[in-house]
């Protein structure tokens, strides 16, 4: 039960936020979901052994976030996140042999968190909130369609070193629900993407939904971490329920901006 409640909260919240709120509040909360997401990912890092400066690497996250407000800016917002990250690190260098690794997983938050979660506040400029919901929608379906034709059907698994419970049988679920709610709702929310266009894109973006859901499950794998934090009851925390959309995200405000008709 506080699984779906605290689920049922969730998605009220995202409707709240993605169809409704001005410019400048939706902003406020992505930068907001990548700090929060980037204090549960510096933990996994040092669980790993690795040195990371928390506050740094969570400025330099939300900085990325802040260029999709300034069209052009995100080359120097990458600078300054990757200056800020290396000066850091060498002040805090001590000597040994960790330091290009340290210095990695410092970057690592700007550009896992910060970049894709850029790409949704730029998808929402672009094609506006419907846009963007048919994206997180797609990605809910395609989540909700692996699990439970997983459960019905899994034989196979999908990548057992990573996430054991993850089924061929329900990624395939994953597939086809997902892709055709990206379709079928594309003809009203999207309608200047045509099915033969939609149909590959669709396929494409819940290919990468399972793909960064399995990164970041590698991830808590190797810090030995069930969920990367308990701040949602029943679902972990904010990186569990973003991880798939940190894959999806950049592919789709890439076409929605370059290569769509």
């Amino acid at each position: 039960m506080t699984r779906v409640i605290s689920g049922a909260v969730l998605i009220a919240i995202a409707v709240g936020v993605v169809w409704f709120a001005p410019t400048l509040l939706f902003f406020a909360v992505a930068i907001g979901v990548a700090l929060v997401a980037v204090s549960e990912l510096v933990p996994l890092a040092r669980a790993s052994g690795l040195d990371v400066p928390g506050p740094v690497a969570a400025v330099a996250a939300a900085v990325v976030v802040a260029a999709a407000a300034a069209p052009g800016a995100a080359e120097a917002c990458l600078m300054i996140a990757l200056v800020a990250v290396g000066a850091t690190s060498l002040a805090r260098w001590r000597g040994g042999p960790e330091a290009l690794a340290s210095v990695s997983a410092s970057l690592f938050p700007a550009l896992y968190v910060g970049l894709p979660i850029a790409a949704l506040v730029g998808v929402r400029l672009l094609g506006g909130p419907p846009a963007l919901f048919l994206l997180m929608l797609t990605i809910i379906v395609s989540d909700t369609a692996q699990y439970y034709c997983g459960r019905l059907f899994g034989r196979r698994p999908l990548a057992p070193a990573i996430s054991p419970k993850k089924t061929v049988e329900g990624a395939a679920g994953g597939f086809v629900f997902g892709t055709a709610l990206f379709v079928g709702l594309g003809l009203w929310w999207l309608p200047r993407l045509p099915p033969a266009f939609s149909v590959p894109l669709g396929l494409a973006l819940v290919a990468l939904g399972i793909a960064g859901d399995l990164f970041e499950s590698m991830l808590k794998r190797s810090a030995g971490v069930k969920d990367s934090s308990s701040i949602i009851p029943g679902h972990g925390g904010i990186l569990d329920r973003i991880d798939a959309l940190l894959f999806a995200a950049p592919l789709y405000y890439v076409v929605l901006k370059y290569g769509a008709p």
